[in-house]
């Protein structure tokens, strides 16, 4: 039985191909961060967008998420091994962990038990990084506008009330781990405009939105996103800011 807020295993193939991948720049850093690179855990790990990244670094990496479906849909590996399970239950050893990440998925967590479990697989100085992307901007004027008012205002009643953490960065979670400076980053892509539409299709708010009143204001936001983008196989770039929240974990 699912036990967990479960807004993604409707939909695994989309996420899998339409959501975007994290720059190197972000592995780069996770990886000099980390005291080693011989083993990192990345929870609620979806199709493994981070996962796969971490493993040109790590070792072995451990990709636990609580969808079975979603582990189901995960990009195989030779150094990931996936698991089902919830973030609070990796199955690791007692302070045998590097690095444990949390990517897109921190606010759908509870926190405390999560918490616990990375004091407890962490070795000596590991770091534990949450990691978030907010809201999409389009290079073009035009279109942004149109992806801009779809978000905030044609689904914006229907984000759960986790989206806000997301939105904020995740500086309003409890985090109680030595902090350590990020820098700045950004996701980019050079996408045309079915790989935009194939993203929002992934986005929680749209499947709720569906439930509630049907595709009419979906598919009112396709041809109005087609008309602002001209030539669909037109590239423009698509950006996200990232936010992260870094630690070191301090063991007793």
């Amino acid at each position: 039985m699912t036990t967990f807020k479960d807004h993604f295993s409707t939909n695994n193939a989309g996420y899998a191909a339409h959501r975007p991948t994290y720059p190197p720049a972000l592995v780069e850093y996770l990886a000099d961060s980390a005291p080693d690179r011989a083993l990192a855990l990345d929870a609620g790990c979806g199709t493994g967008q981070l996962s796969t990244l971490l493993a040109e670094r790590f070792a072995q990496v451990v990709a636990t998420d609580a969808s079975a479906q979603q582990i189901a849909a995960a990009t195989p590996h030779a150094r990931v091994t996936y698991r089902t399970a919830p973030a609070e239950r990796s199955g690791l050893p007692e302070a045998s962990t590097d690095l444990v990440t949390v990517a897109q998925a921190a606010h759908w967590l509870d926190l405390d038990p999560f918490y616990a479990e990375v004091r407890r697989i962490a070795r000596p100085r590991a770091v534990v990084a949450l990691i978030t992307y907010g809201v999409l901007h389009v290079e073009d004027a035009a279109a942004d506008e149109v992806a801009q008012r779809f978000y905030s205002e044609v689904i914006g009643p229907y984000w759960p009330p986790e989206r806000r953490h997301v939105e904020e960065g995740y500086r309003a979670l409890p985090f109680p781990f030595a902090p350590l400076d990020a820098p700045a980053l950004d996701i980019e892509v050079a996408w045309r405009l079915p790989d935009l539409i194939g993203y929002t299709e992934t986005w929680s708010a749209v499947r709720a939105a569906e439930k509630a009143v049907g595709r009419g204001p979906i598919e009112a936001f396709h041809a109005e996103l087609t008309e602002a983008w001209g030539d669909p196989d037109s590239v423009r770039r698509v950006r996200w800011p990232l936010s992260l929240r870094v630690g070191r974990v301090e063991r007793p």
